[in-house]
């Protein structure tokens, strides 16, 4: 018998907010724990990214995640330390859910992009995992665990 490991990157996923449309335009709408899986504890965007610069870059041990390209376009590059998946945003009615544990990067954006991010919890450094090699070492020490220790350095 082989055992197949979940793939921790099915938990990211595109939500779809309601859009409303008329003849004045569009709206579009998102209500904590209803079209996300979380109370909004901080929004924070991104905006004048030059040509070329990466964002990102780190992973966090408790906080879930959704980015919105509210403007423009850009991909995010998920890793869960075996795997990667790329996903393309360039609509402001829907968003990617990143959940906790997963290395995320944004890059290629287009002139006048604007990434909105909705995220569960307040800033906090020590929740950051900024190195790579770190973070592999976390996501091996924290295998199957549901609650991800805070104090992990």
């Amino acid at each position: 018998m082989v055992l197949v490991k979940p793939d921790r990157l099915d938990g990211c996923h595109i939500v779809n907010f309601p859009k409303v449309s008329d003849y004045r335009g569009n709206l579009s709408f998102i209500e904590e724990s209803r079209q996300i899986p979380f109370a909004i504890k901080r929004v924070y965007y991104l905006y004048d990214v030059p040509s070329g610069a990466n964002r990102g870059g780190h992973a966090h041990k408790e906080l879930e995640q959704v980015v919105i390209a509210l403007s423009g376009s850009f991909d995010v590059i998920l890793d869960d330390g075996e795997r990667r998946r790329t996903f393309f945003l360039n609509r402001p009615h829907y968003g990617l859910y990143i959940p906790s544990g997963i290395w995320r990067e944004l890059e290629n954006f287009s002139s006048n992009s604007v990434a909105l991010s909705l995220v569960s919890q307040a800033y906090d450094e020590l929740d950051y995992l900024r190195d790579y090699v770190e973070f592999k070492r976390w996501v091996t020490n924290n295998a199957g665990t549901e609650q991800r220790p805070r104090d992990y350095r």
